[in-house]
């Protein structure tokens, strides 16, 4: 009797482990949303599929408004920002909480995910690193203005703005000053980095290059205002937008113009990139699709508000909220609508895309959630077994089964 249970219970173990590492493996294979704009060149861009209809998967109320702060979606959760101070952190299946983290200041700065952290700026001055299992924080770096920018990491250096006017280098793993570079404005603008290169962007009207190890500057390119757009990198060129109403195209090493498109009004948001096409949203209400390599125009739409939010692709779509309270999906080909939801307030916060489902967060103090997970969640009662403890579990199986052969031999000896 005692030989079956032993099997039994070895058998569940096995087969649990084997469950375990196959769905690690199907998450590992998951094309998530680590920080803003998606990546650290922020090409708002994913290979997920993205949903083709507005029906909503879940939303979640916070205790004020999110107004800039975008989701950032790994592990089958979802990290965002919002100026009641907190930071969230969401099964991104079901919206249900699974931890929070309370900030001395409203938060704009859209999370980084990396390294078993979630990286966050707060207008309480600080970059701050927490757990993403469990919003411990693990460090803060306190900065001598607002953190309205987002962190963007990249071999193991966080790369930030801040309202001291200051661009910032922080260790990723103890949060400690590497250097910093001087503009002479607010650096909104969330940093992009590329080939050893960080590209921010400056109120001063300037856009910068600095080296990411030293924070040299490369080169500096000026535009006609002040800058609060986040630099998009693809294919060696940075595209920006300014507040003098231009998406500029620029060559990413170099710092040389390549083509310049006017806009009605100021380009705050950060452009998308996708199969030779660059999409920017502009505060005259509209989104442009516009030719990646000499920036003429394939198609606008126009919504009826002002829109900041930065557009998102995927799956042959492009996804955007505007200030006319409305979240928007179009035929990134030619620009047509495929749907829209109306939430209660208007919208600055970005999309961000993964595994099946947008998030997008709301001034009605709402992120909603739409799609269908194409891929299951983690289980939070199962454990996930790494490889090295099934190999243990194998290991042990065979070593009791040789044990009760020994002991079924011995006792037939004795008998």
């Amino acid at each position: 009797m005692n030989k079956i249970l032993i099997t039994i219970t070895l058998t569940i173990l096995i087969l649990t482990a084997f469950s375990a590492q196959t769905k690690t493996q199907a998450q590992s294979a998951i094309d998530w949303w680590p920080t803003l704009h998606h990546d650290t060149q922020h090409t708002g861009t994913s290979t997920s599929t993205a949903p083709t209809n507005n029906t909503l998967l879940w939303s979640y109320q916070t205790q004020k408004s999110i107004d800039y702060s975008s989701a950032a979606i790994v592990n089958a959760e979802v990290y965002v920002g919002s100026t009641d101070h907190t930071v969230y952190a969401l099964n991104a299946a079901t919206g249900t909480q699974v931890w929070t983290y309370k900030t001395g200041g409203a938060i704009d700065s859209s999370p980084t995910v990396d390294n078993g952290m979630v990286i966050i700026g707060s207008k309480d001055d600080n970059v701050y690193a927490l757990s993403a299992t469990n919003g411990a924080k693990i460090w803060t770096y306190k900065t001598g203005g607002q953190v309205e920018s987002s962190p963007a990491v990249s071999g193991g250096t966080v790369y930030v703005g801040s309202d001291d006017n200051k661009i910032y280098a922080l260790n990723e793993n103890t949060g400690a000053k590497i250097w910093t570079y001087q503009t002479g404005g607010y650096v909104i603008s969330s940093p992009a980095v590329t080939n050893n290169i960080v590209i921010a962007g400056s109120e001063d009207h300037n856009l910068y290059a600095l080296n990411t190890a030293t924070g040299t500057k490369i080169w500096s390119f000026g535009t006609g205002d002040q800058i609060d757009s986040s630099p998009t990198i693809n294919n060696g060129i940075v595209y920006i937008g300014s507040d003098d109403n231009n998406i500029y195209a620029l060559n990413a090493q170099t710092g040389s113009k390549l083509w310049s498109y006017g806009t009605g009004y100021y380009i705050d948001s950060s452009p998308a990139t996708a199969n030779g096409i660059v999409y920017v949203t502009s505060q005259d209400d509209s989104i442009y699709a516009l030719n990646a390599t000499d920036g003429t125009q394939i198609w606008t739409y126009a919504t009826q508000g002002e829109i900041e939010s930065s557009p998102a692709t995927a799956n042959g779509i492009i996804y955007f909220g505007s200030e006319d309270n409305n979240i928007y999906a179009l035929n990134a080909t030619d620009g047509t609508t495929i749907w829209t939801y109306g939430t209660g307030a208007l919208i600055d916060a970005s999309p961000a895309i993964a595994n099946g489902a947008l998030y997008i967060g709301s001034n009605d103090n709402t992120i909603y959630a739409f799609g269908t997970i194409t891929t299951p969640q983690p289980s939070p009662t199962v454990p996930e077994i790494p490889a090295q403890t099934l190999t243990i579990i194998l290991i042990a199986a065979t070593l009791t089964t040789a044990a009760a052969t020994l002991t079924k031999r011995t006792n037939t000896k004795k008998n």
